[in-house]
């Protein structure tokens, strides 16, 4: 099982991007997908999450309102939009993805078993 992530790049702050995880070998339907991203030196940081069966979302407070989590039915995709972009949010940015995430652990990277390789995005300021 490999989970892909992609959409990433360089925008100027305000900017929006949308980030795609997608899996091969598996299907996300009993599963909750989720990103995260991470900075060289600092932890690995939630930002959202979707539980594909309920589509019950959950994100981080510092990208509440922004960024948008999602579903694509047709690409069996987990699609996270981007919106008003600043520079703090420069970082690689993992999708995610496991059969045992309840609410208690969907921001810990442990309840998580399926990583894919990483996105980079970058905002200009």
């Amino acid at each position: 099982v490999q989970l892909q992530a992609s959409g990433g790049g360089l925008v100027q702050a305000g900017g929006s991007l949308r980030l795609s995880c997608t899996a091969s070998g598996r299907t996300f339907v009993r599963d909750t997908v989720a990103w995260f991203r991470q900075v060289p030196g600092k932890e690995r940081q939630f930002v959202a999450s979707l539980k594909w069966s309920s589509r019950h979302t959950s994100y981080a407070d510092s990208v509440k309102g922004r960024f948008t989590i999602s579903r694509d039915n047709a690409k069996d995709a987990v699609t996270l939009q981007m919106n008003s972009l600043g520079p703090e949010d420069t970082a690689v940015y993992y999708c995610a993805a496991g059969p045992s995430v309840v609410q208690s652990n969907r921001a810990s990277e442990s309840a998580y078993y399926y990583w894919g390789q990483g996105t980079q995005v970058t905002v200009s300021s």
